[in-house]
């Protein structure tokens, strides 16, 4: 049911968020006020159909300034939705997150939870949440001005979201792609092909969304509570963890996105989703 409940609620806010018809069917972006907004998942700002920017982007967007500017803005986004919400955002509300989940659901490969070396792997987000999204946006110049070398180089959202729609609908645009649209067209395929087989490789191994999310998932107000006393080490929820993570590790590790697939699995009731770290609950709250 809880299951059933995050598609649900995956879908509705994808679809409210990329809500633009118009710019799907014109190859237009919108630019009203609300664009001024981020929202919390990764949702490409160049997305014909978002009506809202990505942070991520708008992160880059105020690195990007001439000198340099602590982004506050930016900076107290992460802080408000990570000390609410932590990774829940990743497993809940975001689109792309969404689109690996469908992808992973088709009945191809074998599955894994986790690629080959994956301890090593993990850290990957946060090379790419230093490298491309800090660094990169600070130093990469492309001309005179700075480069947001993340979504320019890398990220798969802007290019399913982005970049396909737009070309696909605006001639003008299909004759300026070169080089660099093949490079994240590349880069965009292998995800989609990895993810058929791989529980979410984007989000366990180089998305910096998750990276920033991650950080505040020990004391975030959204947990999953594990009472230790009643539960009988029957294995079900390690076995239902999409990301592989011991009960030990669910909603306290950087890697939980807090799907709620070990609470629904637990047989003794001993997980549920608290409103506050720590707290030892009668029973689960609605959401």
């Amino acid at each position: 049911m809880r299951n059933k409940l995050r598609l649900t609620v995956q879908l509705l806010f994808t679809i409210v968020t990329n809500g633009y018809l118009y710019g799907f069917l014109n190859g237009k972006i919108y630019r009203g006020s609300l664009k001024y907004v981020c929202v919390p998942g990764l949702n490409c700002y160049s997305c014909p159909g978002a009506v809202a920017a990505c942070p991520i982007g708008a992160l880059q967007a105020l690195l990007n300034q001439r000198g340099f500017h602590v982004p506050f803005a930016a900076l107290g986004f992460f802080f408000v939705f990570g000390s609410l919400l932590g990774r829940f955002v990743c497993g809940w509300l975001c689109p792309f997150g969404l689109v690996q989940d469908l992808l992973y659901k088709i009945p191809l490969f074998k599955k894994r939870k986790r690629l080959p070396g994956h301890r090593v792997l993990k850290y990957g987000k946060y090379a790419v949440l230093a490298l491309l999204v800090g660094a990169g946006s600070m130093f990469l110049f492309g001309g005179f001005a700075k480069v947001p070398a993340f979504c320019k180089y890398l990220c798969p959202s802007g290019t399913l979201l982005g970049a396909l729609p737009l070309l696909g609908t605006n001639e003008a645009l299909r004759s300026q792609a070169g080089g660099l649209f093949l490079w994240k067209l590349g880069i965009l395929l292998a995800i989609v092909l990895l993810s058929v087989k791989v529980f979410r490789p984007f989000c366990q191994y180089l998305c910096p969304l998750g990276a920033v999310y991650g950080w505040f998932n020990r004391f975030s107000l959204v947990q999953i509570h594990w009472e230790k006393g009643a539960c009988t080490g029957c294995g079900a929820c390690e076995r239902a963890c999409p990301a592989a993570l011991s009960r030990r590790e669910i909603s306290r590790s950087p890697e939980c996105i807090r799907c709620g697939k070990c609470v629904e699995a637990c047989p003794e009731r001993c997980l549920r989703f608290t409103g506050k770290a720590g707290e030892n609950p009668t029973q689960s709250p609605s959401f």
